[in-house]
C-alpha cells in the first residue's frame, strides 16, 4: 500500500494536525468578524442610500423652482442693463449629465440585490441554533419479527443501534465512507470549496444536480443540528456550523457522529444499526465488502437498501471499493478480493404483504408486553407455511367467484388448540387496506352464536337426542322465521343444529334464558356487548372473528377461556429474555358431557348439515355455518384435531352478497385451507424453541429462491417413454400449445394470452418440450422442471379450480411475489 497522502489526515482516528485545526479556529473567528462587518455595512449603507436621496430631492427641487420663474418671465421682454453683471456674477447650477444618473442607476441596481443577499446572510448567522440541537426519540424501537420456526420474515419501526466509539470502528469502514464521500475530510475546515466547485461544474455539465459538495462535516451538522428543508438559509447556516464544529470537536469525533446518526435504509438509524439491520452483527465486526456496502448507501439509502435492491448495493459497493483503491486506503489486489467475496444477509428481501395484518397485532402486543426501549427480536406464533396457503386460499375463491357473488372481502384466522395464531388473512389487500376485518371489523354472527345456546341447552340436561318442534314460534312481538320458511315438525337437536333451524334455537333460548346464554358466551371469551334479547339465540350481537374463532377453540381445547396468543417470547439486547408466554394454566373448562356431546353437534353439522361443502376426506371435521339477514356476512368456523379456522366473507359496506351464505364460500375456503394445512402440520417439521431463542437461518443475498415460505417443490411429474408430443412448440396461449398442428392443453392451467403469451414463446423459443399424459391430464416438462408449475410460478396463468396441489402451490408463490398476473400494477 502506498503513504497516504500528506494533505490527508490520517486515517486511524486520531484526527487533523494542530495547524489544520488551529486553522479551524481562525475560520470560525473570520465567520464572527464577518458578521460584525456585515452589519457596520449594512447600517452604513442605509446612511448613504438617504443621504444620496436627500441631495437627489434638494437638486430636483431648485431646478424646478428656477424653471418656474423662467416660465412666469414674459416672452417679448428685453433683459435690463442693469441684470447683466448679475447673471455674469452667478451663472445658473449645471445640469448633471447622463453618465451620472447611469452610474447612479447601475450602483442602485448591485447595491440593493448585495444589500438583501448580505442581510439574508446576516438573519441566517444570528439565527444559528446550537449543535446537536436535533434529538431522537428515545422511546422509538425497531421489532425483528421471526416465525415460529425461527426465520427472520419481517421488521417494523425505527433501528438505532449502538453508538460507536472510537474503539469500535473499524479501519476499514471509516476509509471506506471518506473515499466515497468526502476525500478530503482531513484537510478542509468543514466547507470544501474545491469540492463545492467541482459538484458545481459536474453538475452544469451534467444538466441537473448529479453531485453533492456537501462534506462529511457538512452532513452531520445538518442531522444533528438542523431541519432537512431545502433552501438558501439552510445552507448557509450549514455552512456556519460546519465552521464551528471543526474548530470545537476532532476530526474523529465528526466522523464518529456522523456514522451513529446518518440512514442507512430499511429503517436503519446509525452505522452500528444497520450492521444489525442486514448482516446480524455489530457494526466493529463487519467484513471490508460489508464496510464498502454499507458506505454506499448513504448516497440513497431507500433506493440502494439490499433487502429491496441487492444487485443496486453490490454495484454501489463495487464503486466504494475503487474509491478506495484511488484514495490509497486499498489495494486493487485487496479490492478484487472483496469483491469476489459472498455477502451474506440475515433478513428476508421483503415482508410478505399479506403479513402485515398479524404484524400489526404483533407490534401492538409486544409493546404491552415489553415496553422498553432499545431494539428487539420478537418469536412469532405465525406458521409461514400456513400464512402463504390462507392467502392464497382467499385470493383465489374471491378472484373466482368473489364479482359473481358481489362478495369483495374475506378474512381468516387459523388457532393451534393451545391458541397460538398460526395464520391470519385480515382482508383482501393489506396496501388498499389496513382494516384488519379479523380482529377489528365487528359483524353480527348469525346462526354461528348457536353454539353458546346448545351448549347452554346441553349443560342443563338436554341432550343431541332430545326432541324439539320445528314450529311457528312468537317470543312477545317477535317471530322468528327458518332460512327456507318452512317447518320439519319433530327433530332432534343434533339435526336441529346441524340443520342450523331458527325456530328451535329461539325455543331454547327462551326457555334456558338469554342470560343463561349470555353467561355461557362469557365464559368461552366473547367479550364485545351481548343485548339482552329474544334475537340473540339468532346471533344479532355483532362481533369480532377473533374472538369467535377463539371460543370455538375453547370448545375443542376444553379451556374456558382459551387465551390467543400472537408471541413466543421478546428478546432485547440482553441475553436474558423479556418475556416468555407462560404454559397456560389448567383451570376451567366444560363438563365431560357438554363438551363431548358439543362436538357431536358440531360434526354432524359438516357430516349431513349445512356445513358439508367443508368435507375432507379422511379427516374429522367439525364446525358451525353462519348467514346474517339478507346475506351480509356469512361465516364459517370448523375444526380438525390440530387446528381452528374461522371465515368470514362479505362486503365492507355492509351490502347483501348474491345469496352466499356460511356453507357456499366460506365453507369452501376452509375445506381448500384445511385440506393442504392438515398435509403441512402431518410434516411434523421440526421447530426450534422459542424459550432457547435459536437463531434463524442466514438468507444467501441476491439469490432468487424458486420456493418461498409455504411453497413446496413440484412434485416430479412422471413422463412416459413413448412421449404423446415432443418437438419445439408454439404457443396458442400460456395454457395451450401447439405441436405441428396438434394441440396440446396443460392440466390444472388456465391459459393467458397477449403480453404473457408472447413472453412464454420467447422463453420456449428453440428449446424442446416434451408432453404426455398422466393421471391428471397432460403435463410437459423442459429441461427437467414441469412447465405448468414455471408458467404458474411466473404469474404467467391461473391455476384452474382442479388443479393439483404443487401447481396451487406455484400459484401461491407467484401471488406473494407479486409477478405476472398478480402485479399491482396490472
Amino acid at each position: 500500500m502506498s503513504p497516504p497522502d500528506p494533505e490527508r489526515a490520517k486515517l486511524d482516528g486520531r484526527g487533523p494536525d494542530p495547524d489544520t485545526r488551529a486553522a479551524a479556529r481562525e475560520a470560525a473567528s473570520a465567520a464572527r468578524q464577518l458578521g460584525r462587518q456585515l452589519a457596520i455595512l449594512l447600517a452604513g449603507s442605509v446612511r448613504w442610500a438617504a443621504r444620496s436621496s436627500g441631495r437627489a430631492a434638494a437638486g430636483g427641487a431648485e431646478r424646478l423652482g428656477g424653471l418656474r420663474r423662467r416660465l412666469a418671465r414674459p416672452a417679448s421682454s428685453a433683459p435690463s442693463p442693469d441684470s447683466a453683471p448679475a447673471r455674469s456674477a452667478a451663472p445658473p447650477p449645471r445640469r448633471p449629465g447622463r453618465w451620472r444618473r447611469a452610474a447612479f442607476a447601475l450602483v442602485a441596481l448591485v447595491a440593493v440585490p448585495l444589500l438583501a443577499l448580505l442581510g439574508y446572510v446576516l438573519a441566517a448567522f444570528l439565527t444559528l441554533p446550537p449543535l446537536g440541537s436535533v434529538t431522537t426519540d428515545p422511546g422509538s424501537r425497531a421489532l425483528t419479527v421471526e416465525a415460529d420456526d425461527g426465520r427472520v420474515f419481517a421488521t417494523r419501526g425505527v433501528f438505532r443501534g449502538q453508538p460507536l466509539t472510537a474503539a469500535d470502528l473499524p479501519p476499514h469502514l471509516a476509509q471506506a465512507i471518506v473515499a466515497i464521500e468526502d476525500r478530503r475530510f482531513y484537510s478542509h475546515w468543514g466547507v470544501d470549496l474545491r469540492g463545492l466547485a467541482r459538484a458545481a461544474w459536474r453538475n452544469a455539465l451534467g444538466g441537473g444536480v448529479r453531485e453533492g459538495g456537501s462534506t462529511i462535516t457538512q452532513q452531520y451538522v445538518r442531522l444533528t443540528s438542523l431541519s432537512q428543508e431545502k433552501t438558501l438559509r439552510r445552507k448557509i447556516q450549514e455552512a456556519f456550523l460546519a465552521l464551528r464544529a471543526e474548530s470545537e470537536m476532532t476530526k474523529s469525533d465528526i466522523l464518529l457522529g456522523y456514522l451513529n446518526t446518518a440512514y442507512f435504509g430499511a429503517g436503519a438509524y446509525g452505522v452500528d444499526a444497520a450492521a444489525r439491520r442486514y448482516f446480524g452483527k455489530p457494526a466493529k465486526q463487519v467484513s471490508l465488502p460489508e464496510a464498502a456496502m454499507l458506505a454506499g448507501l448513504v448516497r440513497a439509502p431507500s433506493q440502494l437498501a439490499p433487502t429491496r435492491n441487492f444487485g443496486g448495493a453490490k454495484e454501489r459497493a463495487d464503486v466504494v471499493l475503487q474509491a478506495m483503491v484511488e484514495t490509497g486506503a486499498i489495494t486493487a489486489k485487496e479490492a478484487d478480493a472483496a469483491r469476489t467475496k459472498t455477502v451474506t444477509l440475515r433478513t428476508p428481501p421483503e415482508t410478505p404483504p399479506g403479513a402485515n395484518y398479524f404484524l400489526d397485532l404483533v407490534a401492538a402486543d409486544a409493546k404491552r408486553l415489553a415496553d422498553t426501549g432499545g431494539d428487539v427480536t420478537v418469536r412469532a406464533t405465525l406458521n409461514l407455511d400456513l400464512q402463504s396457503l390462507a392467502e392464497g386460499v382467499i385470493a383465489r375463491r374471491l378472484d373466482a367467484e368473489g364479482q359473481k357473488k358481489k362478495a369483495s372481502q374475506a378474512a381468516l384466522v387459523a388457532l393451534s388448540p393451545q391458541g397460538a395464531i398460526l395464520a391470519m388473512v385480515g382482508g383482501r389487500d393489506y396496501e388498499d387496506s389496513q382494516f384488519n376485518r379479523a380482529v377489528q371489523a365487528k359483524r353480527q354472527a348469525g346462526s354461528l352464536f348457536k353454539l353458546f345456546v346448545y351448549l347452554t341447552a346441553y349443560s342443563q340436561g338436554l341432550s343431541p337426542d332430545s326432541m324439539l318442534v320445528d314450529r311457528p314460534v312468537q317470543i312477545g312481538d317477535w317471530e322468528p322465521q327458518n332460512s327456507n320458511n318452512r317447518f320439519r315438525g319433530a327433530l332432534p337437536l343434533r339435526t336441529a343444529f346441524a340443520l342450523s333451524v331458527n325456530t328451535i334455537a329461539a325455543q331454547l333460548g327462551d326457555e334456558l334464558g338469554i342470560p343463561a346464554v349470555i353467561a355461557t358466551a362469557r365464559k368461552l371469551g366473547i367479550t364485545s356487548d351481548l343485548p339482552n334479547v329474544p334475537s340473540l339465540a339468532l346471533g344479532s350481537a355483532e362481533v369480532t372473528l377473533l374472538e369467535m374463532t377463539r371460543a370455538y377453540a375453547g370448545v375443542l381445547a376444553n379451556r374456558t377461556p382459551l387465551e390467543t396468543f400472537s408471541i413466543h417470547a421478546i428478546r432485547g439486547a440482553q441475553p436474558q429474555p423479556l418475556y416468555l408466554h407462560p404454559d397456560p394454566a389448567q383451570t376451567g373448562g366444560l363438563s365431560a358431557d357438554s363438551r363431548s356431546m358439543m362436538l357431536d353437534s358440531l360434526q354432524a353439522v359438516v357430516d349431513g348439515g349445512t356445513g358439508k361443502a367443508a368435507r375432507v376426506p379422511g379427516l374429522a371435521v367439525g364446525g358451525k355455518t353462519g348467514t346474517t339477514q339478507d346475506y351480509r356476512d356469512a361465516w364459517f368456523i370448523g375444526m380438525t384435531p390440530d387446528l381452528v379456522v374461522g371465515i368470514w366473507v362479505g362486503n365492507d359496506d355492509n351490502s347483501s352478497m348474491n345469496r352466499v351464505g356460511g356453507g357456499d364460500l366460506p365453507a369452501a375456503m376452509f375445506r381448500d385451507f384445511v385440506q393442504r394445512a392438515s398435509a403441512q402440520l402431518a410434516k411434523g417439521r421440526k421447530r426450534p424453541s422459542a424459550a432457547r431463542a435459536e437463531p434463524a437461518p442466514a438468507v444467501q443475498a441476491g439469490a432468487q429462491p424458486t420456493v418461498q415460505p409455504g411453497i413446496q417443490p413440484p412434485a416430479p411429474v412422471p413422463v412416459e417413454a413413448s412421449a404423446e408430443a415432443r418437438g419445439v412448440p408454439e404457443v396458442i396461449d400460456t395454457g395451450t400449445l401447439s405441436f405441428r398442428g396438434r394441440v396440446v392443453r396443460l392440466a390444472g392451467v388456465e391459459g393467458e394470452g397477449g403480453a404473457l403469451a408472447r413472453q412464454l414463446a420467447r422463453y420456449l423459443r428453440r428449446r424442446e418440450v416434451v408432453c404426455a399424459t398422466v393421471s391428471d391430464g397432460m403435463r410437459c416438462r423442459i429441461e427437467g422442471d414441469d412447465l405448468a408449475a414455471l408458467i404458474l410460478a411466473a404469474g404467467g396463468a391461473r391455476a384452474s379450480e382442479s388443479a393439483p396441489p404443487d401447481l396451487l402451490a406455484a400459484e401461491e408463490q407467484a401471488r406473494a411475489e407479486r409477478v405476472g398476473l398478480w402485479g399491482r400494477d396490472r
